[in-house]
């Protein structure tokens, strides 16, 4: 090995160092956990699939979809605003009109297919992976869990500069992620429970940074 080549290898791998240090992204073990994010209640929207039940009167009961312009169709009462509701609240209101016709009526309310909220519960991951994905989240769901789905790492990954993007407090912010020691060695430190809207990126590994 020449002196300008030893040279060469020794300013690559102190400019990738530097690029590190100077990233600017904390690590994930700062991330708040999943488990304390506080859980908003779910307001029905558009295209949601809804079950009324009314007790002792089945044939007001129905199954049905939210129209583009947010209401539903009840027997008795016409149309009815359904999107930016609770189910409670729309079960309260149904109850209180169905009182002026029918004694004592008790009204239920699910929602049976909640696709209004369909891309707003997904884990994304994009990058090298073999087979980038947007998947429905399930509560247990890990960074671990959505790489194996996607396929795992491409040979051009920088699995050690893996990013996590996480919307918190109205806003995106980004956790390094070190997907290298969790698929090469066991380490599970930063293997950190997901959340609904979570997005993964897995960058390709780059010449200057003496990666490749």
């Amino acid at each position: 090995m020449t002196i300008f080549t030893l040279m060469r290898a020794c300013l690559i791998a102190v400019l990738g160092l530097f690029i590190t240090a100077c990233s600017g992204l904390p690590s994930s073990a700062e991330m708040p956990p999943a488990s304390e994010l506080e859980t908003e209640p779910y307001e029905i929207g558009v295209g949601d699939t809804v079950f009324i039940h009314v007790w002792r009167n089945p044939e007001l009961g129905q199954t049905i979809v939210v129209r583009p312009d947010g209401f539903i169709s009840m027997p008795l009462m016409g149309d009815v605003k359904a999107e930016g509701k609770r189910p409670e609240e729309l079960a309260s209101e149904i109850n209180t009109t169905l009182g002026e016709f029918i004694r004592t009526p008790e009204v239920t309310v699910m929602v049976t297919n909640p696709l209004s909220k369909e891309f707003r519960n997904r884990i994304r991951i994009t990058g090298q992976v073999a087979s980038p994905q947007s998947v429905a989240f399930q509560p247990g769901m890990t960074v671990l869990d959505v790489v194996l789905m996607a396929g795992g790492i491409t040979d051009f990954a920088a699995d050690s500069r893996a990013v996590l993007h996480r919307q918190i407090n109205g806003e995106y912010e980004s956790f390094g992620l070190d997907l290298e020691a969790i698929l090469t060695d066991g380490d599970m430190r930063t293997n950190h429970s997901l959340q609904p809207g979570d997005v993964i990126s897995v960058p390709r590994k780059q010449l200057f940074r003496g990666e490749l």
